[in-house]
């Protein structure tokens, strides 16, 4: 069987050039850059040919190009979707599972990244070092350096939401930089998992009820979605805090800042919102004992380059019929392998 060439399609740009670098002049592999503002004609007669979809980030696709089931049903040659970082959450993925296509995403690639805003976000909360800077900027007044009296992280206990790549590093930091109490809340792994990631297994009330700092770390699903709310938050101490970096839509906002506004708990860092942006007038704005970050906490010049030489290589992977390593529905590979030999030709791994 002739094995044809293999179309990948992007909009605008990849996260990093050095996936352009890699794919481009791969023999039998064909790019093609999309722009949002092209005629949809154009954009969609690309579409229906290619082979593989590069997303960007969830909130920088534009309709009607989203990786759902009329897009699915308009591109009957696409074979698999990869998304820029970690989460998927775009992508309507029992649809893809029932059309014999792949999702992969990058999981790992901003791990460090992600960990050390965390860190970033706990450092600045407990020292009072935004809540400091936003009173100097103010000027002079009826206050002192005594109103800005911090509390270290040694010693005390954080509670993670998802001990996954980014978790553990979190795991990792916490416990042997600053020998804090490790509690994590994951279902999907094994007691030996938790053990050689550094943290005690806990229930999900327990996160809420022992942890010094509660920082979230799953993907979003639909399991996840609305998980934490006002009963969640009214656990905690109110001398502890409330950490995001994950997605939003996993934690009520409005919960949150009614908590805040009772001063039932110490503040909050945020870097995910639901929608993204959030409006200026966004509950959350008002308060200086909460930090907002605009979704940047896996955006750094490491972080970028990382997610697009994982990309670049999953796709070689996939177009060389082999298993991609970071699968996220492996039930589309029976019908993907049929699908792929059909349209493609050449072998495909069991």
């Amino acid at each position: 069987m002739t094995t044809k060439n293999k179309n990948l399609v992007y909009f605008e740009e990849w996260a990093d050039p050095v996936a352009e670098t890699m794919l481009d002049g791969v023999d039998g592999i064909t790019l093609h850059k999309l722009a949002f503002g092209d005629a949809e004609e154009a954009n969609w007669e690309a579409l229906a040919t290619a082979h593989g979809y590069q997303l960007r980030a969830t909130y920088e696709i534009q309709e009607p190009y989203f990786p759902k089931k009329p897009l699915i049903e308009r591109c009957p040659n696409l074979l698999a979707f990869s998304v820029t970082g970690s989460g998927y959450d775009m992508i309507d993925v029992d649809a893809c599972t029932e059309a014999g296509i792949l999702v992969v995403n990058q999981a790992g690639a901003n791990a460090p990244s992600v960990a050390q805003h965390v860190l970033g976000m706990m450092l600045a909360l407990s020292k009072q070092i935004v809540q400091g800077d936003r009173q100097m900027r103010r000027g002079p007044g009826d206050w002192g350096r005594w109103d800005f009296k911090g509390r270290e992280l040694t010693g005390r206990t954080i509670g993670i939401i998802g001990l996954g790549n980014v978790g553990r590093r979190i795991s990792a930091l916490m416990g042997g930089v600053f020998d804090m109490t490790v509690l994590a809340y994951d279902p999907y792994i094994s007691d030996q998992d938790f053990k050689e990631r550094g943290a005690e297994k806990a229930g999900f009330d327990d996160i809420f009820r022992r942890s010094d700092f509660v920082s979230v770390n799953c993907p979003l699903t639909e399991e996840t979605s609305h998980m934490i709310g006002a009963a969640e938050y009214r656990m905690m101490k109110r001398s502890a805090y409330f950490i995001t970096t994950a997605r939003g839509g996993i934690q009520d906002e409005t919960a949150l800042a009614q908590v805040l506004s009772e001063g039932l708990i110490a503040g909050a860092g945020l870097d995910v919102f639901d929608p993204e942006p959030p409006a200026a007038d966004h509950p959350l704005m008002a308060f200086d004992n909460v930090i907002i970050s605009p979704h940047v906490a896996g955006i750094t010049d490491d972080s970028l380059y990382n997610m697009a030489e994982y990309a670049a290589k999953q796709w070689l992977t996939i177009f060389n019929g082999a298993r991609p390593p970071r699968l996220i529905n492996p039930d589309a590979w029976p019908k993907y392998r049929g699908r792929f030999a059909a349209i493609i030709g050449g072998a495909v791994e069991d």
